[in-house]
């Protein structure tokens, strides 16, 4: 009897679990402004309980803790060797018992070390600098591989004259000792190394790149020495392929399958001709992110495409997050620097992947987004290169609520400092208002000095009342650079602010 109950019980969390993937959404939790001037890449891990984030920009790093609510409160900002940066492949792991953070350094090429202390804070560990037998210039990705005794730092980016891809052995005190390089060449996927992704098959590693120069993905054998052999590759096309610009890479194990999963911006993105696109010859069919399945001897096979259209947002995929895997189906999210939104998407068992909703976050996603699990509850963190945005960003993924036939009323009650003018005031009042102008996705809008007599209004004295359609149109406002362009210029003027949204009928 307790054996069935059990199946049972089973059967119904999995139907459960099926049910709620097909319609799940993101909802904004928190947002904070970052030391460096942009936010390029993001990266999580759970220390002695401790949920952090590491946010990497121009020239620094900067450290989050990250509550079961989604709530990031700033630990500590550290600066990058020479001020370069940014940060663009960051990876934390444990290593012989001590917890590091590498990170890659992308203009300054090197791959720096930095110990991961007991509140979070980071203390620099070492540093290897790139010379003629590495490929460590212009850093971008960076993949820790565990073998049974050693672990492994795979490192790649947009070397610009020699790339290749590069393994060194870590050592228990974060140093980094070279192991092996393999140069680029034409049959190869590492000019241009944006993603990484690792999976053990039958008790063998295999290691999976990305090639954003040369457009298309290659698989690797990794040795117990560290050491590591080309598989095979799988170049672009101009029909049912969309590896130009071959950018993020992840993947899953479901059931008895291995996946391997790729985004791509495509080069027509970058406008015409850019001087860092080598192959001008490209031709533009489409956006899509590519699903393939893993062979016995980890070699790459196309398998499935998840094409944009109308009803998803795939342009210009930049990074793609594995978020939940129940081992029957997985959910990834997707983010998008030409959509500028992360789009959740459903694998299941056969490989076939299916949208499920997206938000529109307001900014372009370069390579920030990071998916991060609190007990029961799965999170997303983004940010952007925006120079103007500054701000890592946390969302909680559950089911979506259903605002049919609802709009959001955005309700802002302001304070103006006594020392500011008259003149300030009304500037700063009338720049407000413009942004009805400026931002589409503002549905109406209206605003008002206080006349209230009751004493309670707590010394606010200017109201503004803005209508959104949907999240997409709130995320819009919010990170819309003529609204942040306000808060950066006027915020020295006000004293007190009061901001409130609701749901309400159309």
């Amino acid at each position: 009897m307790k054996k069935a109950i059990f199946f049972l019980a089973l059967l119904v969390s999995q139907i459960s679990l099926a049910q709620v993937s097909d319609d799940l959404m993101l909802y904004r939790q928190d947002f904070k402004n970052i030391a460096g001037q942009n936010t390029v890449s993001v990266t999580s891990y759970e220390k002695d309980g401790k949920h952090l984030v590491f946010v990497g920009g121009a020239g620094d790093v900067d450290v989050f803790s990250l509550n079961k609510k989604g709530a990031l409160t700033p630990i500590s900002s550290h600066e990058l060797y020479k001020k370069k940066g940014p940060a663009r492949g960051m990876v934390a792991d444990n290593i012989g018992g001590t917890d590091f953070l590498f990170v890659a350094n992308k203009f300054g090429n090197v791959v720096e070390t930095f110990k991961i202390l007991d509140s979070g804070s980071l203390e620099r560990a070492a540093m290897v600098e790139d010379t003629e037998d590495m490929h460590l210039a212009v850093g971008i990705t960076l993949q820790v591989v565990h073998m049974k005794k050693a672990s492994y730092l795979f490192v790649g980016g947009l070397e610009r004259t020699t790339p290749g891809l590069t393994c060194f052995k870590i050592n228990n005190d974060g140093s980094l000792t070279h192991v092996q390089s393999m140069k680029d060449n034409d049959e190869l996927h590492t000019d241009g190394i944006i993603g990484m992704y690792t999976v053990k098959i039958k008790g063998k590693t295999y290691l999976y790149t990305s090639g954003f120069q040369d457009s298309g993905v290659s698989s690797f054998r990794v040795y117990e020495n560290g050491k590591f052999k080309n598989v095979n590759n799988i170049h672009d096309n101009t029909t049912d392929r969309y590896l130009n610009g071959a950018y993020p890479v992840t993947g899953v194990t479901l059931g008895e399958n291995n996946y391997v999963v790729v985004g791509h911006r495509h080069h027509q993105y970058y406008g015409y001709a850019p001087k860092f696109i080598k192959n001008k010859d490209f031709v533009y069919h489409g956006d899509g992110v590519s699903v393939f399945k893993l062979n016995n001897r980890g070699a790459l096979v196309p398998h499935f495409v998840l094409k944009d259209d109308e009803t998803n947002k795939l342009k210009g995929q930049t990074r793609i997050e594995l978020v939940s895997s129940n081992g029957k189906e997985a959910v990834f999210a997707v983010g998008t620097r030409d959509d500028a939104a992360i789009q959740l998407c459903k694998l299941n068992e056969d490989g076939i992947l299916s949208p499920i909703n997206y938000l529109e976050t307001g900014f372009s996603i370069y390579y920030g987004l990071r998916s991060h699990k609190i007990g029961d509850d799965n999170f997303l963190i983004a940010g952007s290169n925006r120079f103007d945005f500054g701000k890592a960003v946390s969302y909680k993924i559950a089911p979506k609520i259903d605002r049919k036939n609802k709009v959001i009323k955005h309700i802002v009650h302001l304070k103006y400092k006594d020392e500011a003018t008259a003149e300030q005031v009304n500037e700063a009042v009338q720049a407000f208002v413009d942004l009805q102008n400026k931002i589409p996705s503002i549905a109406a809008f209206e605003w008002g000095e206080n006349d209230s007599t009751e004493g309670h209004d707590k010394g606010l004295t200017h109201s503004f009342v803005l209508t959104f359609k949907d999240e997409n149109a709130r995320e819009q406002y919010l990170f819309h650079e003529a609204h942040l362009g306000l808060i950066n210029k006027y915020a020295q003027f006000f004293a007190d602010a009061v901001v409130m949204d609701y749901w309400t009928e159309e």
